[in-house]
């Protein structure tokens, strides 16, 4: 017989609450390790800014790994996520309603894609062409359309995940539990990345608000600009638990730590 303590362990690491598993993970990360390790990734950015190769490099492959693990995400589980709904008489419609339709728009994440292959577009080629990259056309023009190009079928594979497929894949690998969990590990370490952006905030020399108007404000915009960053790499399993009425708290418990901190005044986290 399970203890009560097994069967919500149990419960946490199912499939269908990876979200919830997710937004627990992130809360501890920002409690006790995030803000050590958005400072080192800051110091990496000022090595970056020195001329120091390898510092550019890393974070060439964050913008990297940012920018493939999502899609990597959705195509190792999409077969898992729709067979899942299906057994449970579910099915995930974008046009379900106006709110749904708007946050999966895939406008939103075309965007942020751009941004993020236009970074690497700009430090790979820094890395193979140097200086000729902005100097030359022929060079400049063919590795902005191959950008472009790459985001635009990335952008695809990632919002194909919420189509259900008309047939098994035919990669075996993609049929077993193996590859659910691969994309898991993805969209995890994709979070982390996206987490160490959102800590950024916390760094920013901010003193305690002057009143209740600049507090309002500092509110609106965190709130803000948390859904923009937390949105894009937790939408895989905001398809599944979003009429969940705990999922839209646990996120905001997921983001609060940084929330917390600039609220309040950053100087004296520092």
């Amino acid at each position: 017989m399970k203890t009560k303590r097994g069967f919500s362990r149990t419960k946490l690491l199912a499939q269908e609450n990876r979200g919830l598993l997710l937004d627990l993970v992130v809360f501890v990360l920002n409690l006790f390790l995030m803000h050590r390790l958005t400072g080192y990734a800051i110091d990496l950015f000022g090595y970056a800014d020195a001329g120091e190769p390898l510092a550019q490099f890393s974070l060439l492959l964050a913008c990297v790994a940012m920018w493939v693990l999502p899609a990597a995400g959705a195509v190792l589980k999409r077969w898992h996520f729709h067979r899942r709904l299906q057994a449970n008489g579910k099915k995930f419609d974008i046009d379900s309603n106006v709110a749904v339709g708007c946050l999966f728009n895939p406008l939103v994440y075309f965007c942020l894609n751009l941004v993020l292959v236009s970074a690497i577009i700009a430090g790979a080629g820094q890395f193979v062409f140097g200086n000729r990259l902005l100097q030359s056309a022929a060079l400049f023009v063919p590795t902005i359309l191959l950008g472009l190009i790459g985001t635009i079928v990335q952008t695809y594979l990632i919002y194909r995940y919420f189509s259900p497929p008309k047939k098994p894949p035919r990669q075996p690998f993609l049929r077993q539990p193996q590859s659910e969990t691969l994309g898991d590990v993805c969209i995890f370490l994709n979070m982390i990345l996206f987490q160490i952006v959102w800590n950024l905030l916390a760094f920013a020399d901010l003193g305690r608000p002057s009143g209740p108007v600049e507090f309002a404000g500092r509110l609106f915009f965190l709130s803000f600009v948390a859904l923009l960053i937390y949105f894009p790499p937790r939408m895989f399993y905001l398809a599944e638990d979003i009429h969940r009425p705990r999922t839209w708290a646990t996120m905001l418990i997921a983001n609060s730590p940084v929330i917390v901190r600039v609220l309040i005044g950053t100087k004296q986290w520092q």
